[in-house]
């Protein structure tokens, strides 16, 4: 089996990145780790508030998370974040600190995405927050290493996707 490449799990909050993560650095053998846990305390603050996050409040966080992908912790030769990554500037900062980088993108539609969110309690994420979330994300160029998946579809058959995109998996 070759390598896995640094995969990023990005989307708006609800769509499943955690769940599919988890699943996916199981299947593939490298650990998994949540963006949610590289914010630091004020942007959790923030959120909890219903206050979207700006560019200066996710630098931090998002440097952070480029680190653990460019060299994961223990030794791991590779690992799978869940980390939102909506802006084409966010991932770009991601991929210089790791430039292998996949992006596995979960794609819905905000009315699937506001259902999950309601169904939910989430420490600092509001629903609220779904519709700026929605309104930043930018689509993935074709210059830009990923895979996109719609969240209708069981995690178990997304990972699966995934697995075998990534030739990880027979077909």
């Amino acid at each position: 089996m070759s390598k896995v490449p640094p995969l990023v799990v990005m989307g708006v909050s609800g769509c499943g990145k955690s769940t599919v993560g988890a699943l996916l650095g199981d299947r593939l053998g490298v650990p998994f780790f949540d963006g949610d846990d590289f914010h630091p305390a004020a942007n959790k603050s923030k959120m909890a508030t219903g206050t979207p996050l700006n560019d200066s409040d996710r630098a931090p966080w998002l440097a952070a998370i480029g680190a653990t992908l460019a060299k994961p912790p223990h030794g791991a030769g590779s690992c799978v974040m869940a980390c939102s990554a909506l802006r084409r500037s966010y991932r770009d900062l991601l991929r210089s600190c790791a430039p292998d980088s996949v992006f596995i993108h979960l794609r819905g539609e905000a009315a699937t995405i506001s259902g999950r969110l309601g169904g939910r309690a989430h420490e600092y994420m509001p629903s609220s927050l779904l519709a700026s979330q929605m309104a930043t994300l930018e689509p993935l160029g074709e210059d830009e290493a990923h895979i996109a998946l719609d969240i209708l579809r069981e995690p178990a058959a997304l990972v699966d996707q995934v697995a075998r995109q990534l030739n990880f998996l027979e077909r």
